[in-house]
């Protein structure tokens, strides 16, 4: 019996250890259905815009408040995880505040620090939860927001306000336990923010209080596995996507679109331009665009996988504010359901991204502004997925619309999209300089 509450502890620690395994495996292997992309140029600036965007979080703050809030979320779940280090050792040695004795007074500032941050990150969560369900702010009521990613917001909110105030109970009851000599509560010196929890703990006997710290304890720690099963289910698997996400992302101007190598040497031969290299015609059977996930790149599924869902990009696109359907967040929660679709049920299954999932009406309506890319606090690229299927619809389909194909028409006759020679592509200058 000695032992029981270590074999609990490692039975669970280990079963939650391997389910988040198994997910993140799945993950990796739903990334690598995409096409090769060749990312590893220019590793300094790669890391520098890793350091920034998602380490320093410098896009953020072009909303400040929400940005702070946020930050301290942030930093609270990285140190506070410090303490959920000792935690998770004293459950596998059976041991309780393993540091304390080795760090001295240093240890009563480390835990009143992470108290601190403890508070800010619960302010923070009830914060967000009121903006998200009194205040009604528009872009987390879209359409696409409806049913699960709503709930799934408003769960992890709630999760981390009841994993503070696990901790911050855990830390009030045991500094009391202290003062009464309980055994193996070690002396710790005081914590400023749990001792607001002492009204609540003074008058309940010892016994009992020990029960409510027990309690405490497993609840937290528990509550941390559950979570960082939880996360790689949910959209908050952008805490640690970011970091890669960003590492990867494009280093080219925003407005540049990436061409295919294999259409643009024909189009160069075909204009007598020269080609770079040893031009060679596109593989049989090649398919120009994106009609699945697999013709996507990795990092186009690795942005789906990293999106936050803060709807930003949907509330910056001229496209979704004059009342089109096309919604920027909604193409990469569409892209990331239907790769988890294909990674359980694979390819063959008469479903499509194109069609089933994004709809024609929604990526025509696409200015190709940028707003979303340039909006996004990670660096998440939704008009690289727009313009991969939109070229299969053109290229593959010749779906594309009427006063579309009349514009190509006369880009390929004329070199304008006016239907006019070149030749009086600059009449209008004529008319000008005759007026002068």
């Amino acid at each position: 019996m000695q032992y029981l509450p270590q074999v609990i502890f490692l039975v669970i620690a280990g079963l939650f250890g391997y389910l988040t395994f198994k997910r993140i495996k799945q993950i990796s292997e739903n990334i690598k259905l995409g096409k090769a992309a060749e990312l590893s140029d220019n590793k300094s600036e790669r890391l520098r815009n890793m350091l920034l965007v998602a380490f320093g979080q410098n896009k953020m703050f072009k909303r400040p408040v929400p940005a702070i809030l946020h930050l301290l979320i942030y930093l609270g779940f990285i140190l506070i995880n410090i303490e959920v280090l000792e935690i998770v050792i004293d459950g596998f040695l059976g041991t309780h505040r393993v540091f304390a004795p080795f760090l001295g007074g240093f240890y009563t500032f480390l835990i009143n620090f992470f108290e601190f941050l403890a508070l800010g990150v619960l302010v923070s969560c009830i914060f967000f939860l009121a903006r998200r369900n009194l205040l009604k702010l528009g872009r987390f009521h879209k359409i696409e927001m409806k049913g699960w990613p709503t709930l799934d917001a408003n769960l992890i909110l709630i999760i981390e306000i009841l994993l503070m105030v696990a901790i911050l109970g855990m830390n009030g009851a045991d500094q009391i336990l202290q003062g009464r000599g309980a055994s193996n509560y070690t002396s710790t010196g005081p914590f400023s923010i749990s001792a607001a929890m002492f009204p609540f703990f003074n008058n309940v006997d010892t016994g009992t209080l020990v029960l409510i710290e027990r309690v405490a304890w497993w609840f937290h720690i528990i509550g941390i596995f559950a979570f960082a099963l939880y996360v790689t289910h949910s959209k908050h698997l952008h805490i640690f996507m970011a970091f890669p996400n960003t590492y990867y992302g494009r280093l080219t101007p925003k407005g540049q679109m990436i061409n295919m190598e294999e259409i643009t040497n024909e189009v160069k031969i075909m204009l007598g331009m020269p080609v770079d290299g040893e031009a060679s015609p596109p593989p049989e059977g090649m398919r120009f665009g994106a009609k699945d996930v697999n013709d996507l790149s990795w990092k186009n599924l690795m942005d789906a996988y990293a999106c936050t869902e803060c709807g930003r990009c949907t509330s910056e696109c001229p496209a979704n504010l004059t009342g089109k359907k096309l919604s920027p967040r909604k193409i990469m929660m569409d892209t990331r359901d239907r790769v988890e679709e294909v990674g359980k049920n694979g390819l063959d299954d008469g479903k499509s991204l194109l069609g089933d999932y994004i709809t024609k009406e929604e990526i025509n309506a696409c200015t190709n502004c940028n707003a979303c890319a340039e909006a996004c606090p990670i660096n998440i690229n939704p008009l690289d997925i727009i313009l991969q299927t939109r070229r299969y619809v053109a290229m593959e389909e010749s779906g594309s619309p009427a006063s579309w194909n009349a514009m190509f028409q006369n880009i390929e006759t004329n070199f304008a999209p006016w239907k006019f020679g070149a030749q009086d592509r600059f009449n209008w200058a004529d008319e000008l300089k005759a007026e002068q």
